[in-house]
């Protein structure tokens, strides 16, 4: 396979099969190979599955001494033999055969190769640390726009004392949801997506998919707000720039501590046109940096944040050594008085600028601020967004997450402080860079601060966004992503060019104020998704729930999830409704063209943890009849021929729905497999896939079982007796009629067919037996006349609840229910008729009632044909069951039978009227329900099914009853 240390490839025909239905396989590594040791689940739906044709080998001597030391190689391969091929050994690759230790691997991230090199270690690609992968993008990302531009008009509109609460308010939204983010990232390895990761495996792939586009949407929207910001700061720190005039704002009668002063104030503000201009070439510039990858960025970004954390530095020196000497009027420095006045809150109007105009257009209270603000302390998931670059998701996002925000926020408490004290209401509305005019030694420094500080966060966003789609078509959930698909360790390009174009798209409208509600809304939304996926896996508490981030609670999680649907509202209750409706439709869309994806969410261990409660809860006592649906159990394949693919006749799924109503209710549907399990426990495994699949697209709401069992009998006597728990165990056993067993001389049919009846009447479960499946309706086939009832015995009402749940489906809504009771004799015709009435009356059932006497039915043709021909067969039966015994006692189907003639006779007789009643009354109804007989003690299994092919001879669609002794209709209210 090697000369001169050249790697080849084996060819097709040396490569091991790799198509194994089932377990793990690994190829087997000897003792002589300097091998790297290739291992994959090979599990269905795994994720990472690796070649396990390729080997590195040292050199062609290697394989002289294989030979020499087979011996040697065949007792170090066999010492861990009786573990199989799923021994800690093989599965984690600590060591060779040969005993030789290596260096245990780390813990693998989910859906990653493990790979160890026993001479080499696999190179990777290179990680982020806790700095630079995640405290530095949540920094550049919180430290944006808002802060130097808004934060001081902020201070100046609400006051000292609301501006504190509204960095506490929107401080502690953050910060709860970076607790519930810590702990949810601690609790497992994550791959790229971030919050849609975590909020996907969580809530499930639908509401993942949901609010992972949406948070995508926030951080491309996110992208073109910073863009504009830097291009407005730019063009106010250097006017001749602009390619088209400036507007400028005539302001008169300016409102100064709610008086007005006298005078015009005339606010120069840059072009829209500049802004598009500048901001779509900022924008792509900055595309051109997230095109070179991780690397690059990471070059870059430290050169963006080392000029912001200096401006900072700058803007609080200057603000404690103001006042200048050439500072503007209404700087007074860090003064009490000051801090006085500016204590209250000053809400005026404003115009689009925001500059105070008592004809301003725009009212401003705290909702307003909220609004405003809330972007300000968002980028909390700047980290988590490059969770697969990162060496160490579970230490890296708590630490790093938890440290900007909180850095963040202290500074924006202190920042109120200052500024408050700073300078007057005045100054603090009106200068809209009050941040450079303070700053110390020069402005200019706070400019570019500014500038690189926004184009950070532009470059933040513009590095997730796409990471974030890729990793939402990855995972193959919408197809129509399809196109944004990466391999692993690739560059988003196509992601990066689209979120590219809905950044230029925003940064053309121009209005800053216009896009930032919209951010807020995408962000606050994604935070509840976290918030509630936090409370929803501390509430449930599940196994598998073991965060290490210990310092949370699910009341942490409970209130950060109402804090950000608060501030929606607050903000807007109309832009809150928009953004609830695009998530709805989103998740609409996945629920119906998605694909499926079973990720272990916490929804479903929800829906568990009620289904184990509603099952305590309902107990074991007998239910009551207004409590009882229908639970069938239904024998997929028995006594019908169906083409190998089809699981289940398909009528019979049909017939499941029918005793359904609107689709209340659980089916199971069971199969049996006749070998030994060991033998055919794969082939099990396989035809329940097959078989569940066929449920669903069948829309039957049912679980699908499979059995392997020696014979039939066998494996139903056991399914009737451990299927379900509870009061879910089914209740109705569904077959089909087994009218093939005579036309194709299937004698074995008889046994299992009386066998299945009478375990049916010992387990205490009810029959339902389909004659004429073939013929059954689907829900498309529109059915007339009647639904006849043959009411023979008591059955708790189930007969005439089958009748009932039919007349639900569009089938057979257009038939009317006819009840036939069979009397012995005529003077029992009248009373029972009225009594029947009586009782379908307050069954709120419409029927018409017959009272039928058995004694007046004339033989039918075709009966009496059918009678002759069933006692010939029964009596040529009987003489080969005699010449069998040779004197001795009389034996069928294993054991010993008594056969009373006179008595076979007489059950012949009785089919017989019953069939011809059924011919006259009812050959054109629609579907007919009759009481099913139980079998004869000590009858051979023969004559029972010469008994009921009488019974059913010439009807073409028969439904054949038994109940059980439990009531299943009711009278009362």
């Amino acid at each position: 396979m090697m000369e001169n240390g050249n790697e080849i490839e084996s060819t097709d025909e040396e490569r091991p099969p790799i198509n194994p239905p089932r377990g793990r396989q690994y190829r087997p590594v000897g003792s002589h190979d300097r091998a790297v040791i290739q291992m994959a689940s090979m599990e269905p739906g795994s994720t990472s599955d690796i070649p396990l044709s390729k080997i590195k080998v040292g050199s062609s001597a290697d394989a002289q001494e294989v030979s020499s030391e087979n011996h040697v190689s065949s007792q170090t391969e066999s010492k861990l033999e009786l573990f199989g091929f799923d021994s800690l050994v093989n599965i984690l690759g600590l060591k060779s055969m040969t005993g030789e230790q290596v260096a245990a691997p780390s813990s693998p991230r989910d859906g990653e190769d493990v790979a160890i090199t026993l001479g080499r270690r696999k190179v990777a690609a290179p990680k982020l640390g806790t700095m630079m992968g995640v405290f530095v993008p949540c920094l550049q990302n919180i430290l944006g726009i808002i802060y130097y531009i808004r934060f001081s008009w902020i201070v100046g509109m609400g006051g000292i004392g609301q501006s504190l609460l509204l960095v506490a308010f929107c401080g502690s939204c953050t910060f709860l949801t970076s607790i519930s983010l810590s702990a949810i990232a601690t609790n497992g390895a994550m791959k790229g997506g971030g919050p849609y990761y975590l909020i996907g495996r969580a809530l499930g792939p639908e509401v993942g998919v949901s609010i992972g586009l949406c948070f995508f949407l926030g951080n491309a929207v996110a992208g073109a707000m910073y863009v504009l910001g830097a291009v407005e700061t730019f063009l106010d720190a250097v006017p001749a720039a602009g390619f088209f005039q400036e507007s400028v704002t005539v302001v008169n009668n300016t409102l100064t501590n709610s008086s007005a002063t006298t005078g015009t104030a005339m606010i120069a503000t840059p072009s829209l046109h500049d802004l598009q201009v500048y901001g779509i070439i900022v924008t792509i510039l900055l595309c051109f940096i997230v095109f070179g990858g991780v690397k690059i960025i990471n070059r870059v970004a430290p050169a963006f944040l080392i000029p912001v954390l200096f401006s900072l530095f700058c803007i609080f020196i200057g603000i404690f050594v103001a006042p200048r000497h050439n500072a503007e009027t209404g700087i007074t420095g860090l003064r009490a008085a000051t801090f006085r006045d500016n204590w209250s809150s000053d809400y005026q109007p404003t115009n689009n600028a925001g500059v105070p105009d008592p004809d301003g257009s725009i009212d401003w209270d705290f909702n307003a601020l909220v609004g405003l603000f809330f972007p300000a302390v968002t980028g909390i998931m700047a980290g988590s967004n490059r969770s697969a670059s990162l060496k160490d998701t579970q230490r890296s996002i708590p630490v790093g997450t938890l440290a900007a925000t909180l850095t963040t926020t202290f500074m924006y408490l202190v920042s109120v402080l200052l500024f408050g004290a700073l300078a007057t209401r005045e100054v603090l509305l009106t200068n809209r860079l009050l941040t450079a005019t303070v700053a110390w030694p020069i402005p200019s420094v706070i400019y570019v601060g500014i500038i690189l500080s926004t184009l950070g966060a532009a470059l933040q966003s513009l590095t997730g966004a796409p990471r974030l789609l890729a990793a939402i078509a990855n995972d193959d959930i919408l197809p129509v992503l399809n196109y944004f698909k990466v391999s692993e360790g690739a560059e988003p390009h196509l992601a990066t060019l689209f979120t590219a174009f809905i950044c230029i798209c925003c940064v053309v409208i121009g209005n800053l104020d216009l896009i930032t509600p919209t951010i807020t809304m995408f962000f606050l939304l994604c935070y509840s998704g976290v918030n509630l996926s936090c409370f929803l896996l501390d509430l449930l508490d599940a196994p598998s729930w073991r965060p290490r981030w210990k310092f949370h609670h699910w009341s942490m999680s409970l209130v950060g999830a109402l804090l950000c649907i608060v501030i929606m509202f607050l903000i807007s209750w109309a832009f809150t409704v928009v953004s609830l409706a695009l998530a709805s439709l989103i998740y609409y869309y996945v629920s119906i063209k998605g694909k499926a994806g079973d990720w272990g969410d916490g929804f479903k261990s929800a829906y568990f943890q009620l289904a184990l409660r509603s099952l305590r809860s309902l107990g074991a006592n007998q239910v009551h009849p207004k409590n009882w649906y229908p639970i069938p159990l239904i024998l997929c394949r028995p006594w019908g021929k169906l083409p190998e693919n089809v699981p289940c006749h398909p009528k019979l799924a049909d017939f499941a729905n029918f005793m359904k109503k609107k689709g209340r209710g659980m089916s199971i549907f069971l199969s049996i497999l006749d070998g030994d399990y060991p033998s055919h426990a794969e082939d099990a495994k396989t035809m329940c896939h097959q078989l569940a699949t066929y449920i669903e697209y069948k829309k039957c709401e049912g679980v699908a079982e499979i059995i392997v069992a020696p014979t039939m009998s066998d494996g139903f006597r056991g399914a009737v007796q451990t299927m379900g728990l509870g009061n879910l165990k089914p209740n109705i056993v569904v077959m089909r009629y087994p009218e093939i067993w005579r036309r194709e001389n299937l004698t074995l049919i008889p046994s299992t067919f009386v066998s299945i009846i009478n375990d049916c009447i010992i387990a205490n479960k009810a029959v339902v037996i389909v004659k004429g499946l073939d013929e059954w309706p689907n829900e498309y086939q529109r059915q007339y006349g009647t639904i006849d009832l043959y009411w023979i015995v008591r059955d708790g009402g189930l007969m005439l609840l089958l009748s009932q749940l039919l007349l639900t489906k569009a089938s057979f809504e257009s038939c009317k229910i006819q009840v036939f009771c069979i009397a012995e004799e005529d003077t029992e015709a009248e009373e029972l008729k009225s009594d029947v009435k009586k009782f379908l009356y307050d069954l709120r059932m419409q029927a018409e009632v017959f009272v039928v006497t058995m004694s007046g039915t004339q033989g039918q043709d075709d009966s009496i044909e059918a009678f002759s021909a069933a006692q010939h067969r029964i009596a040529s039966y009987l003489t080969e069951m005699k010449e069998t015994s040779k004197g001795g006692p009389l034996m069928a189907d294993g054991k010993q039978v008594v056969v009373n003639e006179q008595q076979v006779d007489k059950f012949l007789y009785t089919m017989l009227k019953l069939n011809s009643t059924i011919l006259r009354y009812s050959r054109m109804a629609a579907v007919v329900l009759v009481s099913l007989p139980p079998p004869p003690l000590n009858h051979p299994a023969y004559f029972y099914m010469e008994y009921m092919d009488l019974l059913v001879e010439n009807v073409p669609r028969m439904l054949i009853v038994r109940g059980y002794r439990k009531d299943v209709v009711t009278l009362f209210t």
